[in-house]
């Protein structure tokens, strides 16, 4: 059994990290320098977000060859830009690796970018802009996989899932790498989670504060200093 504050599975649908884990001490991993007293600790090691990704990538491509093999339709991967773009990345290649040894069927992929815009240093702003959905009609009738870096208040998201289904999408599933704990939350849930964390403001692995962090391997807390440092 796991002992408290330290990060366990949620029924294996994904890892609950508690409240009471402060994360990991910075000198224990390598940092880049201008960093080093930027973040307070280091909330998700890179290791573990790529061990992470690479079940949420089985069990996608699981549940898409049974998806296919009752209505064959192409699947469209949907990176929400900037912040998913590390993990989409990683999770398409787990994908492709997926389709590469599997010898008995395998998924026809394609990808296409949307950026959204909600955050204002370290706030939601409660106001969703939509900065690219170029042909996004080209959607229609196909299975898609939305890919996001983050779920907060869930706001963003149905924005989201509202403005792809005026394409008539075949289905529509989401990928998170993140969703946070918070009161704010309106109740969505994405259908695959990659880890669920308190309610603190996260950067790394291309998660930002006003564009800084975003060349961070890791997951990290971000620190006092860091938020003064950096904010506009």
């Amino acid at each position: 059994m796991a002992s408290e504050g330290t990060p366990q599975d949620e029924g294996d649908n994904y890892i609950a990290i508690p409240n009471d884990f402060d994360g990991y001490s910075r000198k224990l991993f390598c940092l880049p320098l201008h960093y080093e007293d930027k973040v307070e600790s280091i909330l998700i090691p890179k290791g573990l977000i790529i061990d992470r990704t690479e079940r949420l990538a089985r069990d996608i491509f699981c549940d898409m060859i049974g998806m296919q093999a009752k209505d064959p339709k192409p699947l469209v991967c949907l990176c929400v830009l900037k912040g998913g773009y590390q993990f989409f990345a990683d999770l398409v290649e787990c994908i492709n690796k997926c389709n590469r040894v599997h010898s008995s069927s395998s998924i026809q992929m394609s990808v296409d970018f949307i950026r959204l815009k909600s955050y204002e240093n370290d706030s939601s702003t409660g106001q969703v802009k939509i900065v690219g959905s170029d042909n996004l009609s080209s959607l229609g009738g196909k299975n898609v996989l939305v890919v996001e870096d983050i779920v907060d208040t869930g706001r963003t998201m149905k924005k989201l899932l509202g403005l792809l289904s005026e394409h008539n999408p075949n289905n529509v599933k989401v990928a998170s790498l993140l969703v946070k704990r918070t009161e704010l939350s309106n109740g969505y849930r994405p259908d695959y989670i990659g880890f669920e964390i308190p309610d603190k403001f996260v950067v790394g692995y291309a998660l930002d504060y006003n564009e800084y962090f975003r060349d961070l391997n890791h997951i990290c807390v971000i620190s006092d200093k860091g938020k003064e440092v950096y904010s506009h």
